[in-house]
């Protein structure tokens, strides 16, 4: 009787006895985000999470993948998007796909969308193929209260901006953001800005910064960012760290000093990097900030005033020798919608087209009339590969491509947007030595996950969301470079974003299983 009863049983429910997995991923040495040593092992995959890890020679699957030895690890995170316009048109998002990265962090350098209950709305309904995360931008919450003011904020608009931020935050933002270099945030004295910070850290918000300075005045600039976090009671992300301006070459020891000393004192603060030896801003940062203020109006009527043109003028180039150039050789346009002919080539290239005399006057001159004419999205090479190298050595240093969604073939965006993981991996893990791959990984995986409170990814963790990618660390490289800038990364094999395939055998497949990843969700 007994036995009849186990066979009917068996008839009933025939994989009760054996594991089955929507996914199954073999022979993987898997590193799983700790940076603790590799181990081989299988995975399990059911219902977009881990379900099992070990070895599993019974499993069965709807998809199984044989890794053979290739890298396991969990999908990256890159903590330092712009992409609230760009996953709109390509939620795809191809390029960090590419690169390895399911999740990006966005919203950074004091830019977001005014509403993220709304933004998550909209990239609920899109579907995308990555995971997102937001962070409250200051330049948003102060251009929708005080436009481009050149003020201190009244009590009346600093409790506006105040309850923009906890609407933010109620909403799912994961912190507070700052980019005291652009308009209108740095306009904004250091007391605004921790009156902020301070809702975002009622709600277990990150104070993520782009400092006011990151040339001659960056430890100025470092502390501020630090004492921010201090008042506000929050942890604190510098965003991509570095020193500017040639003048400045060989100070991070000092700036990396700094971070060292505050976390001694028991303060949170981390940082993040691109790497590479360029930046990508506007065009607008080599004017002073005073002549944005009031808005495009204001800044035209300056222009168009012989005597402030002047002014302007004499600013930049005051700034141009404080960094040590000769000219504006360093400074490349990478997208200038008035006249795409400028993409690709530098001031002192376009001046010389323009027919002018070969001085820095003149270049000056030339950014005036492009700044008269909406203005460009800049690649400015001004950075030191050895400084470069000696920061991404810091063991508190993540990984941010400062980049937005690219399109292939459009303008001559900075190569960071397609290539920064893989660089990293190919380029300083492989070749150059500079950390392990255990490392490398935990900087882009765990840390992240920690520092944005993104709870149950960044680790190869059974119960964790299977966010995993499967790439070979002998071939993994970047190929965008600043000449040709639209090319991906290649050596990832698979890329799992909530546990369905977004790039198969090296191809995107078309596949939008990202989520928005709320605070604290």
């Amino acid at each position: 009787m007994l036995l009849r009863l186990t066979c009917l049983l068996w008839a009933i429910f025939p994989f009760v006895a054996s594991a089955q997995y929507d996914v199954l991923i073999k022979n993987g040495k898997i590193y799983d985000g700790t940076g603790n040593a590799w181990y081989r092992a299988d995975i399990g995959i059911k219902d977009g999470r881990i379900t099992r890890i070990g070895l599993l020679p019974g499993a069965t699957a709807n998809k199984i993948i044989d890794a053979n030895y290739l890298v396991v690890a969990p999908g990256f995170i890159d903590v330092h998007g712009h992409i609230e316009s760009g996953i709109m048109t390509t939620p795809t998002a191809d390029n960090y796909i590419y690169d390895g990265v399911t999740t990006v962090v966005t919203g950074n350098c004091g830019g977001s969308e005014e509403d993220i209950a709304d933004f998550f709305r909209r990239t609920d309904s899109l579907k995308i193929s990555i995971n997102i995360a937001t962070l409250y931008g200051h330049n948003t919450v102060r251009n929708a209260v005080m436009k481009r003011e050149n003020r201190a904020p009244t009590s009346a608009e600093l409790k506006q901006m105040e309850n923009l931020v906890d609407s933010a935050m109620l909403a799912g933002a994961v912190g507070f953001s700052t980019g005291l270099i652009y308009i209108p945030g740095t306009f904004a004295q250091t007391d605004e800005v921790a009156a902020l910070a301070k809702r975002a850290a009622l709600q277990g918000g990150v104070y993520a910064s782009h400092i006011r300075n990151e040339e001659a005045k960056v430890t100025d600039a470092i502390q501020e960012a630090i004492n921010i976090g201090i008042s506000a009671g929050m942890p604190v992300q510098i965003s991509h760290f570095k020193v500017s301006g040639r003048a400045n070459w060989g100070r991070s020891k000092e700036t990396l000093q700094m971070i060292e000393d505050a976390r001694l004192k028991g303060y949170d603060v981390t940082i993040d990097q691109y790497p590479y030896t360029a930046s990508s801003t506007n065009l607008g940062v080599r004017l002073p900030d005073w002549a944005f203020g009031g808005g495009n109006d204001s800044l035209l009527a300056r222009l168009n005033n012989p005597v402030t043109r002047a002014q302007i003028k004499k600013e930049m180039l005051q700034q141009l020798h404080s960094y040590k150039y000769k000219n504006y050789s360093y400074a490349v346009v990478a997208n200038y919608a008035a006249d795409s002919s400028y993409n690709g080539k530098s001031i002192t290239e376009i001046n010389t087209l323009l027919g002018r005399k070969p001085k820095p006057a003149y270049e000056a001159e030339a950014i005036l009339d492009m700044i008269s004419k909406g203005g460009a999205q800049m690649v400015y090479h001004g950075m030191d590969e050895n400084d470069v190298k000696y920061i991404m050595g810091y063991p508190f240093c993540m990984v941010g491509a400062d980049a937005g969604i690219t399109v292939p073939g459009k303008g001559m965006p900075h190569p960071r947007g397609y290539g920064s993981n893989a660089r990293i991996l190919g380029k300083y893990v492989r070749d150059e030595k500079v950390m392990s791959l255990e490392e490398a990984i935990r900087r882009m995986t765990s840390l992240a996950a920690t520092k944005f409170h993104l709870k149950n990814r960044g680790q190869i963790h059974e119960g964790f969301a299977a966010d995993i990618i499967v790439f070979d660390p002998a071939t993994i490289s970047d190929h965008a470079t600043y000449e040709k800038p639209h090319q991906y990364s290649t050596g990832i094999s698979y890329v799992l974003v909530n546990g369905e395939f977004v790039l198969a055998e090296g191809k995107h497949t078309g596949r939008r299983s990202g989520q928005n990843l709320r605070r604290d969700q």
